[in-house]
């Protein structure tokens, strides 16, 4: 089964990117984040057609995930975040589908920092690892991904020394990042590729993406459930390249079946 992980940068805009890419990859399960589209905007019809079911999470001009599944029933299992609920905001969606159980999530980014919002995201953060540390209890297939707005090491940073002010790179986020896996997931690309440089994300600006000059923010946290089943993973970065399209490549995984 191939499982991938696409924050579009709004849905609708990105539309024809999205379904070209659905249509080239043909994964078997998504993850969307950052549709940037209200609950009843959300393209249905669209992706009906290129043969997906769907739930989704939509929020007016920010934030949005979604989950599609080719072929298959999507049974949602929550919507939102627990451990705040005046937080409002559409950041995850979660779905038991063939036998799994599947978190979409778009983490705060946090800048400017410090302030109010990397106080958010440092909150979010915590409600996540205690959130994931239940999943884990419950002994299932689990597998957390989307844009974890993250740069976990150095290593996934082509010039780590541009991003020591940004949120994504904070001694606060690494380290949040660090306890949330050490709960007991498994980053699955540092697996497979433990030693390369890999990168899902480049800056619109300074020509970033033909320089090369990216990092890696959107991850696959897997449970133990996984560690033989995971075969392979890697990033579609010509998607990257194509007209109008996100400043996020999609990444994907496969596992075996049981």
């Amino acid at each position: 089964m191939k499982i991938a992980t696409y924050n579009v940068n709004g849905v609708n805009g990105r539309l024809p990117v999205l379904l070209r890419w659905l249509k080239e990859s043909a994964p078997d399960v998504v993850c969307l984040q950052e549709l940037k589209a209200p609950q009843e905007k959300f393209p249905l019809q669209a992706i009906t057609d290129a043969g997906y079911n769907a739930i989704w999470y939509g929020q007016k001009s920010w934030n949005g995930v979604a989950i599609l599944a080719k072929g298959m029933e999507i049974h949602e299992t929550r919507r939102g975040l627990p451990g705040d609920p005046e937080d409002l905001h559409s950041r995850y969606i979660e779905a038991a589908i063939n036998g799994m159980v599947i978190g979409c999530l778009y983490l705060p980014n946090g800048n400017p920092a410090p302030g109010p919002k990397f106080d958010y995201k440092l909150a979010w953060f915590k409600r996540l690892t205690a959130y994931s540390s239940k999943l884990l209890k419950k002994d299932i297939p689990v597998i957390l991904t989307g844009d974890f707005n993250v740069i976990p090491t150095e290593q996934d940073a082509k010039k780590p020394e541009n991003w020591v002010r940004d949120a994504l790179f904070f001694p606060e986020s690494r380290d949040a990042y660090k306890k949330l896996v050490a709960k007991g997931w498994t980053d699955a690309l540092r697996k497979l590729y433990p030693d390369e440089k890999i990168y899902t994300f480049w800056d619109y600006f300074r020509n970033a993406f033909a320089r090369d000059s990216g990092i890696r923010i959107d991850h696959f946290l897997l449970s133990h459930h996984f560690d033989k089943r995971l075969v392979a993973g890697g990033v579609d970065r010509e998607v990257r390249s194509w007209e109008k399209t996100s400043d996020h490549a999609p990444v994907w995984i496969e596992v075996k079946d049981r």
